[in-house]
């Protein structure tokens, strides 16, 4: 079957280069719709995981909304984050993120190269004193990270600051004129069924990025025809432009 059309579960990238190049080259056309939004969660949502921020002396971010959602729920318990507290973040831009909410140069902050393993490099010995809260997303996997943080015997709790919250696609996509569909979230799963729940993948060819999505979608009985990141196709333009190479 011929691959023209497919859907990326993601909003359009502001440099589309790596997809006009695959347009050009094989004639394919690309829809980007995200299928999920992220939201912070309420007050009383935060409350319910009796987790108390004043008690934590460092804070490790994985994402600028779950920076967002960490300063808006401290706002709303009126809690006044110390110049003293220590940011330890997955990646540079992440922590630049930062400046968003604090006066960057006064602050004890660190980044590592996106892995969850740079964290816990970045923290070593130095900082192991510290009581860390892990912040997540709802539908965040950070079991790769609390293990880690296990291993090394840290002092952490981990809490959920940002929901996933589908989005209505029912009523913009038709599924049904897609040859591929992208999925990078097991929230992007979610929504699929939610907004599908006749959805039946047929021809259609479905592509992964992340172990993570690509178990979820696997366990719930879909055919996943490519996976991405692998050392061949480090991004899901590269997995596809092999994919589609072996078609022709």
């Amino acid at each position: 079957m011929a691959v023209k059309n497919i859907l990326i579960s993601q909003n359009t990238p502001r440099v589309l280069n790596q997809y006009q190049v695959l347009t050009e080259k094989f004639g394919v056309t690309f829809d980007f719709r995200p299928f999920f939004r992220s939201e912070v969660i309420s007050l009383r949502e935060f409350r319910a995981q009796k987790v108390n921020i004043p008690d934590f002396t460092a804070v490790v971010f994985s994402s600028r909304h779950a920076i967002d959602a960490y300063f808006k729920i401290c706002e709303e318990i009126r809690f006044k984050v110390p110049e003293t507290m220590k940011y330890f973040c997955t990646s540079e831009i992440v922590a630049m993120y930062l400046q968003k909410h604090i006066v960057y140069r006064k602050r004890k902050i660190f980044f590592g190269n996106g892995s969850s393993a740079s964290i816990v490099d970045l923290i070593g010995t130095k900082h192991k004193g510290e009581k860390f809260l892990i912040t997540a997303s709802d539908s965040a996997d950070t079991g790769h990270l609390t293990s880690l943080f296990d291993a090394k015997g840290l002092d952490y709790t981990k809490a959920v600051f940002v929901k996933s919250v589908t989005n209505d696609l029912k009523s913009e996509i038709d599924l049904g004129s897609y040859d591929m569909m992208v999925l990078y979230n097991p929230s992007d799963l979610k929504s699929l069924q939610e907004n599908f729940p006749d959805f039946a993948q047929g021809d259609m060819k479905i592509a992964t990025y992340g172990k993570a999505i690509a178990r979820s979608a696997e366990e719930a009985g879909l055919r996943v025809d490519l996976k991405a990141p692998t050392d061949e196709a480090p991004s899901v333009a590269k997995a596809i432009e092999l994919y589609l190479q072996n078609l022709s």
